[in-house]
């Protein structure tokens, strides 16, 4: 079955970094589009980013742009995000998830999804 597992959640103060890995299983990972949600207690998941099934194209949320990178390695089934100059805004759970087809920035066109990794960011 598909398995997509998130690693590299963590704390971390203000302004610090952290990388997010995604590794992929039972699915061909090279013909998904890939995408980074996040949800915050008592908030709505929100689209993060997103990267093509080839690389050649990515996408990010205004808060993240300048920041925040997407990069997939499809040799290795892993799709990561680089998150740096972290605020506290930034804190919730990360979520990768993986999509056939669709508008990348909208949750309810992914296929798969991963469990899920805590960032928190603190003062």
């Amino acid at each position: 079955q598909v398995q997509l597992v998130e690693s590299g959640g963590g704390v971390v103060q203000a302004g610090g970094s952290l990388r997010l890995s995604c590794a992929a299983s039972g699915l061909t990972f090279s013909t998904y589009a890939m995408g980074w949600f996040r949800q915050a207690p008592g908030k709505a998941r929100e689209f993060v980013t997103a990267i093509t099934w080839s690389g050649g194209n990515t996408y990010y949320t205004d808060s993240v742009k300048g920041r925040f990178t997407i990069s997939r390695d499809n040799a290795k089934n892993t799709v990561y995000l680089q998150m740096n100059s972290l605020k506290p805004e930034d804190t919730a759970v990360y979520y990768c998830a993986a999509n056939r087809g669709g508008a990348v920035y909208q949750y309810t066109t992914y296929d798969y999804w991963g469990q899920g990794t805590q960032v928190t960011v603190s003062l």
